[in-house]
């Protein structure tokens, strides 16, 4: 692999970790993997996580292209989360490291 390459994996690895290393990013990933989820349920399935930190992380990983946000036009309206394309193939990565994590810790 040629220097330039190489260094443009390095930027990709290292962006991939920023956006998973920070807390309660991974857990919300995983909840989203089975299927949409509203707020309030992602919440109760993660429930140390603040209402504020839960809100905060939704919007970088929706800036992120990895979680959508669905309006539902009953009544009352509804607002779910789903994972985008990108998201369920990060959460396919994570469950790697759940099952070492398993293994292993």
């Amino acid at each position: 692999m040629n220097d330039e390459k190489y260094e443009t994996l390095c930027q990709k690895i290292e962006m991939a970790h920023q956006i998973t290393g920070k807390k309660w990013v991974n857990l919300i990933v995983h909840t989203l993997m089975e299927e949409p989820k509203r707020f309030s349920e992602i919440h109760a399935y993660i429930p140390d996580l603040s209402k504020r930190m839960l809100n905060e992380r939704i919007k970088e990983l929706e800036d992120n292209g990895i979680v959508i946000r669905n309006v539902i036009s009953d009544r009352p309206v509804r607002i779910e989360y789903s994972l985008t394309r990108k998201g369920t193939e990060l959460g396919r990565a994570l469950q790697a490291v759940e099952k070492w994590a398993e293994k292993w810790l």
